[in-house]
């Protein structure tokens, strides 16, 4: 089932990432990372704009306007040089509540280069007018 993204709607998608993939509960999306990203002339990819990345998909997972996130805890597994593509998985564990919980895998190709369990909280109004 496609849906609709309502959330994150002006975000840059060359620095967090294209939906590929938007169901309840679940998205998937991909970046290709740029030199721009790179901490050193070798292009190693600051872990920063992963960070982005796996944040992104798991918004769009929630897909809620109001949706922010309140705490995270990633694993980087494996570096990632400048021109690879990586892809954010993502999966809300308990849909609908006010605080839910989001598993988020970061690939390249078949290996994972990143894991993480991201608390979101959905509000009842935008976060600077509360």
């Amino acid at each position: 089932m496609s849906m609709d993204i309502r959330t994150h709607q002006t975000i840059s998608r060359t620095l967090c990432g294209v939906p590929r993939e938007v169901a309840d509960g679940y998205s998937r999306v991909g970046l290709i990372t740029t030199g721009e990203m790179t901490v050193d002339d070798r292009g190693l990819v600051h872990g920063g704009f992963i960070f982005g990345l796996a944040d992104h998909a798991a918004m769009i997972a929630v897909n809620d306007p109001h949706v922010v996130l309140a705490s995270s805890g990633v694993k980087f597994l494996k570096p990632v040089r400048a021109g690879e593509e990586v892809e954010a998985e993502a999966v809300v564990q308990n849909p609908g509540e006010k605080r839910q919980s989001v598993s988020v895998t970061v690939r390249r190709g078949e290996t994972t280069v990143m894991t993480g369990e991201f608390l979101s909280v959905v509000l009842d109004g935008h976060v600077l007018d509360l």
